[in-house]
Parts: structure tokens; sequence; C-alpha cells
């Protein structure tokens, strides 16, 4: 595990990585000021043959209740399901 700590602007930047997501290939827990992203990143061991581009798939999820905003009506918690999610940002 190797943590940085940086004053960015005013606030405190903190970079950890190694601690989560130990599945993953990579992954890094960031901090500034009050807001935190876990970034992770999955990879083969093997390259694949044959193909002439980079394969990448981002999956973003955004988490209505963190910011303290719980939708009404239909939607009670997580907003769309994931399928729905998907369907949309394509």
């Amino acid at each position: 595990m190797m943590i940085v700590d940086r004053d960015f602007h005013g606030r405190k930047l903190s970079i950890e990585v190694g601690r989560l997501a130990k599945q993953a290939s990579g992954s890094a827990l960031i901090r500034y000021g009050d807001t935190v992203v876990l970034v992770t990143a999955v990879a083969s061991r093997d390259a694949r043959e044959g193909i002439d581009f980079f394969p990448l798939t981002v999956d973003y999820q955004e988490k209505t209740f963190a910011a303290g905003k719980i939708p009404g009506g239909f939607f009670k918690r997580e907003g769309t399901s994931p399928r729905d999610f998907t369907a949309k940002r394509r």
C-alpha cells in the first residue's frame, strides 16, 4: 500500500494505491477535500492476437443518495437500473 499526500489549491489531495479492490489489476482511492473516488482497472495477462484496436469499456455509477438527493416517485433509491443506465450512455 502506498499513500501520497499533497496540498493542491488549498485542499488536501490524497492518492492511496493498493488497499482496496485487490481483485482488480490496479486500483487507486483518490480524495480531494470532501470528494472521494475509487478508480479501478482490469486487464488480461495475455495479449489478444489479430485485433487492431484497443478495446476499452468504461462503467460509471453515480450514487445520488451520497449527495443528499433522493429522487421521489418510481425511482426511490439509485435511479435507473444498470441495464437502462448503460443503454442511455451509449
